[in-house]
């Protein structure tokens, strides 16, 4: 039984005599198995309080760092601050970066002066790209942790990965299109906001993979470059309506849901299945309307818990833990939303 606190410590705890504790440790016998119980709780009250006292007055400014859409960014900042009291007794502060698209270089540019200035943790959603990956091994080497969030930059020095995975989600929405367009003709539209997001390749290799097993006959028609922007998508869509008019259904990987709907209004087209990703308040509304089929969302709030809790880690202001699992993937239809934030 393995612990760093006195025998005297434990028994005060415990309310048990030092002799007990002595030999419940030592394993010599004659102790009763409630007594043995009762010293283990002892010891885990005692790393519990020691984390806690830890905690106490400390304060963690983190930089949530993002390339995405309002939408999304918003549900973001939500999260976090639905879940800042319940990292009490620690006080973390949260400084944002948002960005919905532009050059890469302004993006690095923010993580440089985050190098330059100091923070205690970094958490982002950036495109896997080179300048990305050197501007996060900089941060790494100015002793700033950086936590990837949604998608992965597996070849940076980043400390963990906090999200879905994203192979499994991209064979959830196969399942599902299969399931409900059932022996319907039509081709299917894959939608990215861009080729630079690890999450959005990943989701759309496991769907593909899946359609290619489950369902060989149905075409998939690929479309990038709207960054999930209603502005650029609709013009993207529409084309691809009128290049092709057996598109029956879509899978939205990277958003724009709104202007894809009224792309397939305003050509006269009917879309069978609807699957999109991420609870942010466009898909809500849509979702609540019953113009999408389901939405695959994974809770933001937990994300983020986790996200400041590996920080605190890296800063040995809570015990170690075991590898990060993939956040829950869930299933998301107009009859079993969650309760919004707030």
């Amino acid at each position: 039984m393995g612990h760093p606190f006195p025998i005297r410590e434990i028994a005060r705890q415990a309310g048990l005599s030092e002799a007990t504790v002595d030999r419940v440790l030592n394993g010599r016998g004659g102790v009763r198995e409630s007594t043995a119980r009762e010293v283990r709780q002892a010891i885990a009250d005692l790393d519990r309080q020691r984390t806690q006292v830890r905690l106490v007055g400390r304060t963690f400014m983190i930089d949530i760092v993002m390339q995405s859409p309002e939408r999304f960014s918003t549900a973001v900042r939500a999260a976090l601050e639905a879940e800042l009291p319940g990292l009490h007794p620690a006080v973390v502060r949260s400084r944002f970066h948002f960005r919905e698209t532009g050059p890469v270089a302004e993006l690095t540019r923010t993580l440089d002066r985050i190098a330059r200035r100091g923070s205690q943790g970094v958490i982002l959603k950036a495109p896997d790209v080179p300048e990305v990956t050197a501007a996060v091994a900089r941060l790494t080497e100015a002793g700033i942790p950086v936590v990837t969030l949604v998608t992965d930059l597996p070849s940076t020095p980043r400390l963990a990965y906090v999200g879905i995975d994203n192979r499994a989600a991209g064979a959830t929405a196969a399942y599902l299109m299969g399931q409900w367009l059932g022996e319907r003709p039509g081709h299917v539209l894959t939608s990215l906001s861009s080729g630079f997001f690890r999450n959005e390749e990943e989701r759309e290799m496991g769907f593909r993979s899946a359609m290619r097993a489950r369902h060989p006959e149905r075409a998939l028609v690929e479309l990038a470059g709207g960054q999930g922007l209603d502005a650029t998508q609709y013009d993207l869509v529409r084309a691809a309506l009128e290049r092709d008019p057996e598109i029956r259904a879509v899978y939205s990987i990277g958003g724009g849901n709104i202007a894809t709907l009224r792309a397939f209004e305003d050509a006269g087209r009917a879309c069978a299945v609807f699957v999109a990703h991420d609870l942010d308040h466009d898909n809500t509304r849509l979702l609540r309307e019953h113009r999408l089929s389901a939405v695959l969302h994974h809770d933001l709030r937990q994300d983020m818990r986790e996200a400041c809790h590996i920080v605190m880690r890296a800063h040995g202001a809570l015990p170690p833990a075991g590898p990060t699992l993939p956040s829950a993937i869930q299933v998301v239809t107009p009859y079993n939303m969650p309760t919004p934030i707030g």
